[in-house]
């Protein structure tokens, strides 16, 4: 079975979250992904994320590494970049995520490399973006989360300011530098020319505001934070408390809102004019959602789940995380994958989501995984098979100090 992406080969200059997520999905695909770890920091700072760590491996660090291939290299030390020149002219991508300052001052950007390989396509994440008054600072999703607006639309009305419990801006713009360095792989292999990608996580969120970004920008409104995480302008579209806890009803169409109607018992809601439209359930949800309230609280969760499904509801309970990994969908689907570690045993990590079938209707995703490398554990293998070099010349670098307090 051949992957997807098993032509595919990166280097990558990687740390903590939004930058190892995204190689996850080219590595998952199949894609060679060789992690640069700087020595002088110990590695990817994700190694040392508490808590189930131990020594260099964490529970973290396997989440967004499996697959993946290590290389211990002090890109400041006099002999890298040679090494790293050589480790370029065999690879299809750079990817980075460091400040937008960074890629510049470490010989990441495609300027630098193209007399190296004149196809190779690099890919800066970064927080603020290679250019702007803000390139050269560091960027978390917390910061990304708040500077772009999210925090204010998030968490109850009358609650803080708050962030998502997930770290969305890392995720999605790990997303989207996977999408932008595989269109310039795209590109490269059509006009034989490779380019730099500038992708930030600011921008990111940005871009994620959706149709909140259009409504403030074209018409100055932004939608009131609402209770229940209700939906800024589709009623009832939110979490509902049942006899014994919670669930979302999403009538996200006026079929599902007559529907409802029948099946909560209350058939004339649908022909009192406040609620008869999506507009007029926007405009009147103060008095709506008290009678919806009143009606929910009639059943349980599972009753009331099997007799919307049944009526073609879109309705869901709310699960811990525990209950999701249990989910019966899960299970059929084989979303939850597991590895034995070194150090830390069995692991089970979720599984990717870009399922692809070949020609026989097989599946084509990287079963079972790999677990995530040691810390340099993969220098020599890379530098001999991929760049050529004998075992002397390893053993002169190691002695040179370019790999660090790595043995290679």
């Amino acid at each position: 079975m051949t992957l997807p992406l098993a032509d595919i080969k990166i280097v990558s200059v990687e740390q903590f979250g939004a930058g190892p997520w995204g190689t996850l999905q080219l590595a998952d695909l199949g894609a060679d992904v060789i992690k640069i770890e700087d020595p002088f920091v110990k590695g990817d700072v994700g190694r040392y994320v508490p808590p189930f760590q131990e020594g260099e491996d964490s529970l973290f660090f396997e989440t967004f590494n499996r697959n993946k291939k290590s290389v211990s290299l002090d890109l400041r030390h006099e002999q890298a970049t040679g090494v790293f020149h050589d480790i370029v002219r065999n690879v299809d991508g750079v990817y980075s995520n460091l400040r937008g300052d960074q890629p510049v001052k470490l010989g990441l950007t495609y300027e630098q490399l193209k007399d190296v390989n004149p196809r190779i396509v690099c890919c800066s994440l970064s927080g603020f973006g290679m250019t702007g008054p803000r390139a050269s600072e560091g960027g978390y999703d917390y910061m990304m989360q708040g500077l772009a607006g999210w925090q204010s639309l998030t968490g109850d009305p009358e609650g803080p300011p708050t962030k998502s419990g997930l770290s969305l801006v890392d995720l999605s713009g790990g997303y989207a530098s996977t999408i932008a360095i595989l269109s310039g792989l795209w590109r490269a292999r059509r006009d034989g020319v490779g380019c730099d990608c500038d992708v930030s996580l600011f921008e990111t969120a940005l871009h994620e505001l959706m149709y909140i970004g259009p409504w403030a920008a074209t018409k100055g409104y932004v939608p009131p934070r609402r209770a229940n995480s209700a939906h800024p302008s589709i009623v009832p579209f939110q979490n509902f408390k049942a006899k014994d806890g919670w669930f979302v009803v999403a009538a996200a169409k006026q079929k599902f809102w007559e529907t409802l109607c029948e099946v909560i018992g209350r058939p004339g809601l649908n022909e009192d004019p406040r609620f008869a439209t999506m507009a007029a359930r926007d405009e009147n949800r103060d008095e709506l959602l008290p009678i919806l309230d009143e009606a929910f609280a009639e059943r349980t969760v599972d009753e009331w789940i099997g007799l919307l499904v049944e009526a073609g509801i879109p309705s869901s309970k709310v699960n811990t995380v525990l209950e999701a990994l249990d989910d019966p969908q899960t299970v059929e689907r084989e979303a939850v994958v597991e590895h034995e570690h070194p150090a830390l045993g069995r692991v089970r990590t979720i599984a990717s989501p870009l399922r692809l079938t070949d020609e026989d209707g097989g599946e084509l995703r990287a079963q079972p995984p790999l677990p995530g490398p040691a810390r340099g554990a993969d220098t020599r293998q890379v530098l001999t098979e991929l760049c050529g070099y004998d075992s002397a010349r390893v053993d002169g670098l190691a002695e040179a100090g370019a790999f660090g307090d790595v043995t290679v």
